[in-house]
């Protein structure tokens, strides 16, 4: 479950960063390589963490990444507030998800 709530999450964030780098580009905000580059890098580096959840790494790299969107907002104020929304959803499916998982693995052992 973690997995696939990770995944989830890691696939909308592709979205909204590369709608972010597209308005980045568009304000200003950064040069036009930089925010352009940066925004495809950055996507690329979210669909490379969805393909390796089966990882633990690539758990650590998702926690990386979330700091990284936050910290974006230093090119554009709006991104705390989605790098803040989406390291919520990340926290929240990492907890739920471990949760869960626990709970189907002791049910598992229970009917052994």
């Amino acid at each position: 479950m973690k997995r696939t709530l990770a995944s989830i999450v890691l696939g909308f964030e592709v979205i909204v960063v590369f709608l972010a780098a597209l308005v980045m580009f568009g304000l200003g905000a950064l040069p036009p390589v930089v925010a352009l580059v940066g925004g495809v890098v950055m996507c690329l580096l979210l669909l490379a963490t969805v393909a390796l959840l089966r990882f633990p790494a690539a758990y650590l790299a998702g926690w990386i990444l979330q700091g990284v969107l936050v910290l974006s907002g230093f090119f554009n104020p709006a991104m705390f507030f989605i790098g803040a929304m989406f390291a919520g959803m990340w926290i929240y499916c990492m907890v739920t998800g471990d949760r869960i998982d626990r709970q189907q693995s002791r049910q598992e052992k229970e009917s052994i």
